[in-house]
């Protein structure tokens, strides 16, 4: 296990991280350079806000990528939608032109896609907890 990655917290030691994806509205390509730069300052500050760190973040003109790390009482829907709820009526409240290009000015997908990642890979885990019972 890499320590570097370890957090520890008053009640508990952990490293908790997550790659989240989702989507524009019908995949619109809507995110202009500017849009996107927007957006980046803003997850930062939603992070902040919510107590949790964004390690790496990519935005594409119909998506985004962010890579989150964050306290185990923190749910990963949570980060999702403080990500996606905040972001949305405050990109929309910016850059009003963009509720004529979506359809009812959702900027967002309802939806998106989730992953755990750790500082190892799942077979590693499932092959040391099979072997426990044999270390001496």
């Amino acid at each position: 296990m890499k320590k570097d990655n370890i957090i520890h917290a008053r009640t508990c030691v952990y490293n908790v991280n997550y790659h989240i994806v989702w989507s524009t509205k019908y995949r619109k390509e809507v995110l202009t350079e500017n849009i996107q730069s927007y957006l980046k300052s803003l997850f930062d500050e939603i992070a902040h806000d919510k107590d949790f760190k964004i390690a790496a973040m990519e935005i594409m003109p119909d998506h985004v990528h962010v890579f989150v790390s964050a306290h185990p009482k923190i749910s990963p829907s949570y980060i999702a939608k403080m990500l996606k709820g905040i972001s949305a009526r405050k990109t929309l409240m910016q850059y009003p032109e963009l509720t004529k290009q979506l359809w009812k000015g959702h900027l967002w997908n309802s939806s998106f896609y989730i992953e755990t990642i750790g500082s190892i890979s799942e077979d590693v885990i499932k092959k040391y907890i099979e072997n426990q019972k044999t270390r001496g």
